[in-house]
């Protein structure tokens, strides 16, 4: 059996850790401190967070980059996507030829830009990169936690890497699908938590469920377009990667993008509800990073653009929100620098 190991204690790289353990793997969770390590020894995942879940016996701890990378076969990278790069950093010295790296971050890092599998594909050997693959999907962690039924998806560029990597997370409670489009996959994980962000201020205004689906399906054309923007192929975003992971993010109160956008109809101050959470809201520096990279594509992003009004600008959420839906109405599948739809000539 492979060993595996999992960088970064998070809601999602705790859970990793855990499922792991559970399909009988030996695993090793890497904490960024020793006192971090030994807490979770002594204590265990935080119940706040995790709620019943307990480590298996096969999952042990350290504070050891060099104990968890170099005993591993598998190594999983489950840090915030802003953090990715310093990480990587930590664990390229240990790597080998033959160690399969899982990005399971969903963003863009602010300033290049770049999905998580090129950040990692900066800082490791060339010889390195046949092993990078990515996982998303439709997976709140609190019902993978739960062993409630869900399914994922990996993608890669190479065959072996990606066949291999279906056979290490698949399991009783998870179905896990191949793809090849490793840039649609990493975007729609990464472009859904825009979304979920409005999905979430709908909710708290009290919109309702048209309102709501018709939001969530222009939020869907628009990721389309701009992953396709930059070589994604459109049918990525109606599978797991794209519309799954939207449906979900956009529709429980398990998600935290979700919450950050129900909370800020209350009032509360962004800061202030990003201070206030245990985890990352992913979308609220997506939100950043696609908005300014769309104005250099001069590609039209009307529901990113008015989220980023609300978060970066102070714009009034009951003004904004009810003009996404109202803008300029033509061809749903038409927007400036759009590829999704040319029209036939007459």
């Amino acid at each position: 059996m492979a060993k595996t190991c999992v960088i970064g204690t998070t809601s999602w790289g705790t859970t990793i850790a855990i499922m792991l353990a559970r399909h009988g793997m030996e695993v090793s969770l890497w904490a960024r401190t020793e006192d971090e390590a030994a807490h979770l020894r002594g204590k265990g995942p935080d119940k706040h967070i995790v709620g019943n879940a307990v480590f298996p016996s096969s999952l042990s701890v350290t504070s050891s980059v060099e104990e968890a990378v170099s005993s591993s076969d598998i190594v999983v990278m489950a840090v915030p996507s802003q953090t990715m790069r310093q990480n990587i950093k930590l664990v390229k010295p240990y790597l080998n030829a033959h160690k399969l790296i899982v990005s399971a971050a969903k963003g863009l890092e602010m300033g290049t830009n770049k999905r998580m599998s090129q950040v990692i594909a900066d800082e490791i050997a060339q010889t390195y990169h046949k092993n990078i693959c990515v996982l998303s999907g439709p997976n709140l962690f609190r019902e993978i936690l739960d062993g409630l039924p869900a399914a994922a998806v990996v993608a890669a560029q190479s065959e072996t890497t990606v066949i291999k990597a279906q056979k290490i997370f698949s399991g009783p409670n998870l179905a896990v699908y191949i793809n090849h489009d490793t840039i649609g996959v990493e975007l729609g994980g990464t472009l859904k938590n825009i979304i979920a962000l409005g999905a979430g201020m709908i909710d708290g205004l009290g919109y309702g469920d048209n309102a709501k689906a018709a939001f969530i399906t222009r939020g869907l054309t628009e990721m389309t377009a701009f992953s396709v923007a930059l070589g994604a192929s459109p049918l990525t975003m109606s599978g797991l990667a794209g519309m799954g992971d939207l449906v979900a993010t956009c529709s429980s109160n398990l998600s935290r993008n979700h919450y950050v956008g129900t909370e800020l109809t209350k009032g509360k101050k962004l800061d202030e509800i990003l201070a206030s959470m245990t985890g990352m809201a992913e979308g609220v520096t997506t939100t950043a990073v696609v908005w300014t990279q769309a104005q250099k594509l001069m590609l039209e992003m009307p529901i990113t653009e008015k989220i980023y009004l609300i978060l970066y600008e102070n714009a009034s959420i009951r003004d904004v929100i009810p003009e996404i839906l109202g803008t300029t109405c033509r061809h749903e599948l038409t927007g400036r620098r759009w590829k999704l739809f040319r029209r036939k000539p007459r």
